[in-house]
C-alpha cells in the first residue's frame, strides 16, 4: 500500500473515532439532561405526599407513584430508573454492569469526590449506559436516615421486608439514576 493511502485511512480512522467521541458527549448529554426533571418530579411527590399526610403517605407515594413517575420520564429511545447497593425495592435491584458501577461510585465518594459530580457512561451490549450518583438530601433522612421513627419503621417492615435502604447520613451516596438506550444500528 501506498504511503498516501496510509495516511488517508489513518484520517478516515481518525475521523470515525472523533466523530464516536462526539456522540458520546452529545449522548451523555442527552441522559444527563433527563434525570433533573425526573429526580425534581420525585422529590416534589414526595415532599408533597408527606406535607398532606405524614412520613406514611410519604412511603405509600414513593412506593406506587415511583414506577410511574420513572415511566413519564422515559422518553423514546431512553429507559430511566433508579438503582441502588442498599435497596427498598427489589423492582429497582441493579444488573451486573450497575451493581459495577455502584460499587467504583462507592470508591470514588469514599476517596472524597463530591457525589453530584460522580457519574459514568459506557457502551454496553449494543446499549449506551449511563449512571449518574444520587446523594441522600436532608428530605430523605426521615425514611433513609440513622433515626427512622418506630412506626415508621414498622410501615417500611410491612411495606418492604427486604429493605436495606436505611441508615444513611445527609451527603452519603444513596444510589444512582440509571439510562439506557440501544445505540442506532
Amino acid at each position: 500500500m501506498k504511503p498516501l493511502s496510509l495516511l488517508a485511512l489513518g484520517f478516515i480512522a481518525l475521523g470515525a473515532h472523533a466523530g464516536t467521541a462526539v456522540d458520546n458527549e452529545q449522548l451523555q448529554s442527552e441522559a444527563a439532561g433527563l434525570i433533573p426533571a425526573f429526580q425534581q418530579q420525585l422529590l416534589g411527590t414526595v415532599k408533597q405526599a408527606m406535607a398532606e399526610g405524614g412520613p406514611a403517605q410519604a412511603v405509600e407515594a414513593c412506593q406506587t407513584l415511583a414506577p410511574s413517575i420513572a415511566e413519564q420520564h422515559r422518553q423514546a429511545p431512553w429507559k430511566v430508573g433508579r438503582t441502588a447497593l442498599k435497596l427498598r425495592n427489589p423492582d429497582n435491584a441493579p444488573d451486573a454492569w450497575e451493581r459495577s458501577v455502584l460499587e467504583q461510585f462507592a470508591k470514588r465518594a469514599e476517596a472524597g469526590e463530591p457525589i453530584q459530580q460522580i457519574r459514568h457512561a459506557e457502551v454496553v451490549d449494543g446499549q449506551y449506559r449511563y449512571m449518574q450518583a444520587i446523594g441522600t438530601a436532608e428530605a430523605c433522612l426521615g425514611c433513609h436516615g440513622e433515626k427512622i421513627k418506630p412506626e415508621l419503621l414498622s410501615l417500611l417492615d410491612q411495606r418492604y421486608p427486604q429493605d436495606q435502604a436505611r441508615g444513611f447520613r445527609e451527603g452519603d451516596l444513596r444510589g444512582a439514576f440509571t439510562l439506557s438506550r440501544p445505540l442506532a444500528p
